[in-house]
């Protein structure tokens, strides 16, 4: 577009009518950030011309002090261009006053202290430049400090909701604060190397804590911006083999393509590879080698979760496996202590919609109370098979012999919503029978 009457005043620093312009409030009110065909500002025009005074009206009224022209250059570009002719650093100063990026890259990546040549009329503007850089780089190492003890918050958070675990926590939190002190060199102008997340197994029995890991990892990758989104895609044999010839490839692409810029986290995965290598029927391998064929991209992170031996036959059948697949993480069984205080975690963050929301535990109820009731009224077998399956059906089956228990006169709130110890272990007996 053509250059707006604010362009021509703010560029000859007719202040007076830049002032007329900006105080208008008629239905032609002055655009601040109009562009003239150049991709300028009003802004831009004070800026390469030295009118401080108009540049300093433009800002105290809303202009952005980083707009970008067509070139990529930013007021303080041009205004540097100025000093260098005119020996005159207000304008600079003036922007710099309103936190004018000095890192700020044009289209040719250059910053406004590239700008300068390194003769020795230039020194008081590059020592100008210079000392509001340092001063933004430590701004903002502050600002990236403060949101990386937020998000390592975040994290600790979300650790202190699974119960063991502590090789694999230990190594969520070596990635995350590896992750965040490169945001914070990043915040200091500092240049490094993109990270990529492993793909991953995890190794243990059912009700161990493998998928909710998963879901804890992608919120983790997400946050740090590793991934784009925290989506967790859960897939099984089912959701990626075919009946068919020609079948599970385009099933399976499906799924990736589902799971991208995400984790994709197959469970059960040695369910892929039959105990019959003579069974020519199936087609579980050929799903495999097609998520093996995409784990190059870097478009997704696939965590393959089963039972620690049978997962040896997807180890070893493809031979590209251990290449990909770099980290192991083993899931040990709970012990009745482990269940006790996942059922403590478990009814102190119900949701709102949980059939338990609301309820709490007799303080009788203690962690070692507990974890000996289990013991005794669990076999070691059942345990082993459940782990920490046990504990929802168990608070549910106390929760129904509470209101087994209750008389309907009941009227006091502490009692209506206490499940106590007798209430458990009718809870955890009804599992076994």
């Amino acid at each position: 577009m053509a250059q707006t009457p604010l362009h021509v005043s703010a560029g000859y620093n007719n202040v007076g009518i830049v002032k007329f312009l900006l105080d208008s409030q008629g239905p032609e009110r002055v655009e601040l950030e109009a562009k003239n065909m150049y991709g300028e500002t009003p802004l831009h025009m004070a800026s390469k011309n030295g009118c401080n005074e108009a540049a300093q009206l433009l800002l105290a009224n809303g202009a952005s002090v980083e707009a970008k022209a067509n070139n990529g250059m930013t007021p303080l570009h041009l205004a540097v261009w100025h000093s260098l002719r005119a020996e005159d650093c207000s304008t600079v100063a003036t922007l710099l006053e309103y936190n004018a990026d000095c890192s700020a890259e044009d289209n040719e990546g250059m910053t406004p202290l590239n700008h300068l040549s390194q003769g020795p009329g230039n020194d008081k503007l590059r020592e100008l430049l210079l000392w509001h850089r340092e001063e933004q780089r430590k701004r903002k190492a502050i600002e990236a400090c403060s949101e990386t003890k937020a998000k390592m918050d975040e994290l600790e958070d979300a650790l202190s909701n699974i119960v063991g675990l502590n090789e694999l926590k230990l190594q969520l939190r070596k990635w995350a604060k590896g992750m965040l002190l490169d945001e914070r060199r990043r915040a200091l102008g500092l240049k490094v190397g993109p990270r990529k997340p492993p793909h991953m197994a995890f190794l243990g029995n059912p009700g161990t804590g493998k998928t909710m890991v998963a879901r804890i990892l992608g919120r983790l990758l997400f946050m740090v911006g590793i991934l784009p989104t925290d989506k967790v895609t859960e897939v099984q044999r089912t959701d990626l083999v075919g009946e068919f010839v020609g079948h599970t490839g385009p099933k399976t692409r499906r799924k990736i393509k589902e799971a991208e810029g995400g984790i994709l986290f197959v469970d059960e995965a040695y369910r892929l590879i039959p105990m019959q290598k003579a069974d020519d029927k199936d087609y579980g391998l050929e799903a495999l080698e097609e998520i093996m064929s995409f784990m190059d991209g870097g478009k997704v992170v696939v965590i393959f979760a089963g039972y620690s031996e049978p997962m040896k036959r997807v180890i070893s059948s493809n031979e590209g496996f251990c290449r990909r697949v770099t980290k192991f993480f083993h899931f040990d069984d709970f012990s009745s202590i482990d269940l006790a205080n996942i059922l403590q975690l478990k009814i102190n963050i119900q949701a709102e919609d949980s059939l338990l929301y609301g309820f709490k535990l007799h303080p009788s109820c203690t962690v070692d109370v507990v974890s000996s009731l289990i013991e005794r009224e669990t076999s070691e077998k059942q345990r082993k098979e459940m782990n920490g399956g046990i504990v929802d059906p168990m608070l549910v089956n106390a929760r129904e012999n509470l209101d087994l228990r209750l008389s309907f006169d009941c009227l006091d709130t502490d009692e209506l919503l206490t499940i106590t110890l007798e209430d458990l272990q009718a809870g955890v007996r009804s599992l076994s029978r």
